[in-house]
């Protein structure tokens, strides 16, 4: 269960064991840092009082190598450094110290993600590699030390960085080559937009140059809306878009194919998050660039979620069943992934092997058998789930089940004693089935393996802060009355008995109702903040197994639905404005037949 899982190891562990700090300290230390957008080490230094020695010995034991400190008076290796870059040192975090007949000595934060990568035998391919790992702090005193100066991004404010770099309106694809000075001021540039965005909790980060001198405009989607936030001289797009490409390993040369990559950005800043990054050429030779920045930590608890009590308690006993094919349902972007992470983490106990086949795998999970999908090496969701069925699995988890082979050996899992769980992409729990009877499967089987079908939304939450409170009229209580009703098989016949409960579950006293509307504050975005999840749940019944294997029709499924108490999703929401979470226009954004 959630709350029973383990802490993950830290390469600080080796505080808690030599007795330095307390468990629950480092805990708070890791989440105090995330906060303050702060390094780790830094507040252990400054709130925990702990010496850089202390957390290096720490990082030592971690990684299995010789701490090594700053030494004021260490004589620089000019031999060693003659081919590399201040830059190139901080963003890559790997620093020759030494040689002499026993190798090279190199110091690193992190020793197990250089050698991996391989880099330092490319750079010094005769020379045999010893480690050594140091402090952040120390590290970089190390890199000034060396070289006099760094190039790493700092606190800056946008006016101070951009006022630093040379505007140029040209936009001119024959511009002389950036200063060092500028380059540097663009790495700080884009270390800060990444930043801003998660403080902002934007999703996404849109860069969009215009061609010929048009400025290059970037612009982050919060709750689910794009909002500007900065415009970029034009000189500086294709810098700007090498930049990107150098963090996430990219073809900086191609730029007229699309290309996908990701970065981690603990390698340039104190925020651990990755983002998923593509490339787009579009019109006028530009390439555009969206980073999508990916969930960190946990997975959410099932009662964050937003589900409704009455959908909390059947998707509960619907995935309580130790086999048969559970699916959530949505467009890209309406948090299936966050779901499927949720109910896992329900799942996930001591007792319980549990295989994921993800692309990309955006939430880890201790306890978890994560697998990442790579198609160009030939291994997409059918092969993977083949694997699967040979490794003993209790519950499989597929990313997206998109073609007949995928779906029929999801099938064939649950049949055979498995949960499996999937999300497809439409857009309400019964026309999912049709899809899946339409792609060519049993419905005899289909209907026998059917738990479930979770179908959900994300709409914009009002913010707790400025939302303002007032009493709804008769006429606005008739209009949410008749939206709810409209999604009924008898509309009329329901009004009735659906008013008096809604009194009784949400008005005061006197019979009256309490809505709210949106205000804005500094705090929010134009008056929301977050946002939350509109379900739509349907129990595979036996009901709705007999329609199944008769092959019946969106409409009858639908009502049968209904009729064993499904939300349809535009009812869910409505429950949600008379709870005071979000509002009635922001639901039918959303929920648009």
């Amino acid at each position: 269960m959630t709350g029973s899982r383990m802490q993950p190891h830290t390469k600080y562990d080796a505080l808690v064991r030599d007795g330095l700090v307390s468990a629950a300290a480092l805990d708070q230390a890791h989440h105090a840092a995330h906060a303050a957008l702060l390094d780790i080490e830094e507040v252990l230094v400054k709130d925990l009082h702990l010496s850089p020695e202390a957390i290096g010995n720490a990082l030592a034991c971690h990684f299995g190598v010789p701490y090594a400190p700053f030494l004021p008076g260490r004589v620089k290796p000019l031999v060693l450094l003659k081919n590399l870059k201040a830059q190139y040192v901080d963003d890559n975090q790997w620093l020759p110290l030494d040689e002499d007949k026993d190798g090279l000595l190199v110091l690193a934060l992190d020793p197990e993600r250089v050698r991996a990568s391989r880099i330092v035998n490319q750079v010094f391919p005769r020379s045999s590699v010893t480690w050594c790992v140091t402090t952040r702090a120390e590290f970089r005193r190390t890199v000034d030390q060396f070289f006099g100066t760094t190039a790493r991004s700092d606190g800056s404010s946008l006016r101070e960085v951009l006022s630093s770099m040379r505007h140029d309106e040209s936009g001119s694809e024959d511009a002389q080559p950036l200063s060092q000075a500028v380059e540097n001021e663009l790495v700080k540039l884009v270390n800060k937009m990444i930043m801003d965005a998660w403080r902002q909790g934007a999703s996404d980060i849109h860069i969009e140059p215009l061609p010929g001198s048009g400025r290059t405009a970037i612009r982050f989607r919060k709750d689910g809306a794009l909002s500007p936030y900065i415009d970029i001289p034009a000189g500086y797009r294709n810098a700007l878009a090498a930049r990107v490409k150098i963090m996430c390993d990219l073809d900086t040369s191609e730029r007229r194919r699309p290309q996908d990559g990701k970065i981690r950005f603990s390698k340039y800043g104190p925020l651990d998050i990755e983002l998923r990054v593509a490339t787009i050429p579009s019109a006028g030779g530009v390439e555009d660039i969206v980073m999508r920045i990916l969930p960190a930590g946990d997975a959410m608890p099932l009662d964050q979620l937003g589900v409704l009590p009455h959908n909390l308690a059947r998707l509960l006993a619907a995935i309580g069943k130790p086999h048969g094919l559970f699916f959530v349902c949505g467009p890209t972007g309406s948090g299936k992934t966050t779901t499927l992470h949720s109910l896992l983490a329900h799942l996930n106990t001591p007792d319980t092997k549990i295989w994921t086949a993800e692309d990309p795998v955006e939430i880890t999970q201790k306890g978890l058998r994560q697998v990442q999908v790579n198609r160009k090496a030939g291994l997409d969701f059918a092969t993977v789930m083949r694997a699967f069925l040979r490794a003993d699995p209790d519950v499989i988890m597929v990313g997206e089940m998109r073609d007949r082979e995928t779906v029929g050996i999801g099938i064939e899992a649950s049949l055979t004693g498995h949960l499996v769980l999937a999300t497809l992409h439409t857009n309400s729990a019964p026309e999912s089935i049709v899809r899946l009877l339409d792609m060519g499967m049993d419905p005899f089987n289909f209907a026998d393996a059917l738990l479930g079908v979770l179908a959900q939304r994300l709409a914009r939450r009002l913010c707790g802060a400025c939302k303002e409170a007032y009493q709804a009229g008769e006429e606005e209580m008739a209009q949410l009355l008749a939206e709810y009703c409209a999604e009924l098989p008898r509309p009329s016949a329901a009004s009735g008995a659906l008013l008096a409960a809604w009194r009784a579950r949400h008005a005061d006293a006197d019979g009256r109702f309490t809505l709210y509307r949106a205000r804005g504050c500094a705090a929010c975005n134009g008056g929301y903040r977050g946002r939350i999840g509109l379900h739509e749940l349907m129990i595979g019944s036996d009901a709705i197994k007999r329609l199944l294997q008769e092959r019946s029709r969106v409409a009858i499924l639908l009502a049968a639905a209904l009729d064993e108490g499904m939300l349809t999703l535009k009812m869910d929401g409505i429950e949600k404005v008379l709870l005071g979470l979000t509002d009635l226009r922001t639901v039918r954004q959303v929920c648009i037949r």
